[in-house]
């Protein structure tokens, strides 16, 4: 018997839902963190990116990481994300200024869906923008938004705090090795001239 083919038999997707069904195709490989291309120094390369562009278009010459136990804190000192707009950039696919050439003359990141990846892809995921004065706290878990604090007055230096911890659901009994990740940082180091990268308390800059 012919089954019908019609819209009721079309699963739609969330956006979330369709990372974390698929995160071969967004991240390549899963692994535990055991080898350097696993995909949990993925996630850590997306938003360390992201601040990375901030550096390039002169806004920001240091990036402070920090990795303790499964969480993950990534500090830049750029513009910050608009604060009307932070939801829409970590959430939404296709939303972000990397779209728009006059805004980032060059990108090294996914083109606006390596942030959402990270956000679908984390049990917990936190993101502070802070710009001229004011900051706007998000929260999200597996790429749903949990927590959407109002913008407050803050004293803090212009930037974005994202802080994240991957979902043991999609890489399991993962764990971070430093020595992956200090090469990492070395790497940026030395193709950013001028660009500090602090991790875990331990500077790297190119001479």
């Amino acid at each position: 018997m012919a089954v019908d083919y019609n819209e009721e038999s079309i699963k739609s997707l969330d956006w979330n839902e369709h990372i974390r069904l698929r995160p071969g195709m967004y991240i390549g490989k899963l692994g535990d963190g055991a080898s350097q291309d696993d995909g949990i120094y993925v996630l850590v390369k997306e938003i360390v990116d992201n601040a990375i562009d901030e550096f390039v278009m002169g806004a920001g010459r240091s990036i402070e990481i920090t990795i303790q136990e499964k969480k993950v804190t990534i500090r830049d000192y750029g513009r910050g994300m608009p604060l009307g707009k932070v939801i829409d950039c970590v959430s939404k696919i296709n939303t972000g200024a990397k779209y728009d050439s006059n805004v980032f003359q060059k990108s090294v990141g996914l083109n606006g869906i390596g942030t959402k990846a990270v956000n679908a892809l984390s049990s917990y995921f936190r993101v502070q923008s802070i710009r001229e004065g004011k900051t706007k706290v998000v929260e999200f878990s597996k790429g749903k938004l949990v927590n959407d604090y109002e913008t407050v007055p803050c004293d803090l230096r212009n930037g974005t705090i994202v802080s994240f911890i991957p979902d043991a659901e999609i890489f399991g009994n993962y764990h971070f090795i430093d020595e992956y990740l200090e090469k990492m940082f070395w790497n940026y180091a030395y193709l950013n001239n001028g660009l500090s990268l602090i991790f875990n308390g331990n500077k790297m800059i190119a001479k």
